[in-house]
């Protein structure tokens, strides 16, 4: 099943101008990130988010910035029908380039037992969400280090890093750490602002645009309209309190996944820890100070968070 997934993930075939596959905007060599400001599909048109990693997506259930679809399965399926992304159609189009590529009738019978031509939605999205759950990191320096007591696994600067990000830095209030487990994400929607003075003007309008449009396009207008991106959760919920919040993305090999936050906007990782600190330290009320030192120890870890490649291209 992962092998059909991992197939089908690389193919360029199931776009419309046949030379966008998943793995345009997800490159293993970036963390299966693309390293663009937002992503860029069919012939060359530009959505309107960053593209997230892929590298450890089962680390949350809710799926897309905005954790408008509930998981991975009814998901997946979405960017080939994205007129900024793959730019199908509809997944009928899908389904007959699917069905016209015979030559994965071996990789479709050892994965259903069955032949391409019979090959349903659902099974396509099974084998591609397989793919995907095996790019899960569970053998990091951070995790022999936690888990294993290897102790030669991180240096002394690393380990003051990790002690100041689960202390006095309070990033693991967001970038979670478990007992037996480090998603580095609690899954939740959180709001930095960003680009908020620029959108308040339009808010009126904005809203009203979202709470008029019917759900089946609402897709549609996150991935053309950029102001409406930036709403983020609150396009799902139509709740005033999720106005401009996103989820919190994992921070496993974050070093890799530049430029960051939702729409792009930060370019490096000094400048987002930086933004962190500003963020926590308004959500204290008092401002959060960390020597130099510190912040150097502390941007020590994060690029410490960065895995050896799990497999290679084909």
């Amino acid at each position: 099943m992962t092998e059909l997934g991992r197939t089908l993930f690389f193919d360029a075939r199931f776009s419309q101008d046949g030379k966008v596959s998943c793995a345009s905007c997800h490159q293993l060599e970036k963390a299966f990130t693309d390293g663009r400001v937002v992503a860029q599909g069919v012939h060359d048109k530009q959505g309107t988010r960053n593209t997230p990693s892929l590298r450890n997506a089962t680390y949350t259930q809710a799926k897309f910035w905005d954790g408008r679809r509930a998981d991975l399965d009814s998901q997946v399926l979405d960017p080939f029908i994205n007129a900024q992304e793959h730019g199908l159609r509809d997944h009928e189009e899908l389904l007959q380039k699917l069905h016209e590529s015979t030559h994965y009738n071996k990789l479709w019978h050892r994965a259903f037992v069955s032949v391409v031509t019979r090959a349903a939605l659902t099974d396509l999205a099974q084998a591609l969400s397989a793919y995907i759950r095996g790019l899960k990191q569970t053998n990091t320096r951070l995790d022999r280090y936690l888990f294993r007591q290897d102790e030669t696994a991180f240096s002394l600067n690393e380990r003051r890093g990790l002690e100041l990000f689960r202390g006095r830095a309070q990033c693991t209030t967001c970038h979670l750490i478990g007992k037996s487990e480090v998603p580095l994400t609690d899954g939740d929607y959180h709001s930095f602002a960003l680009g908020f003075d620029r959108l308040t003007p339009h808010l009126p309008r904005l809203i009203k645009t979202v709470t008029t449009t019917p759900r089946q396009e609402i897709d549609r207008l996150i991935s053309s309209d950029a102001e409406v991106a930036a709403l983020g959760r609150f396009v799902v919920t139509l709740r005033p309190a999720d106005i401009g919040t996103f989820k919190t993305p994992s921070l496993r090999t974050v070093a890799d996944t530049a430029p960051y936050m939702h729409d792009g906007s930060i370019a490096t990782l000094e400048e987002a820890v930086e933004r962190e600190i500003y963020y926590r330290g308004k959500t204290l009320g008092r401002p959060l100070v960390l020597s130099l030192a510190e912040r150097a120890d502390l941007l020590t870890f994060l690029k410490a968070l960065t895995a050896a490649s799990m497999e290679q291209q084909p």
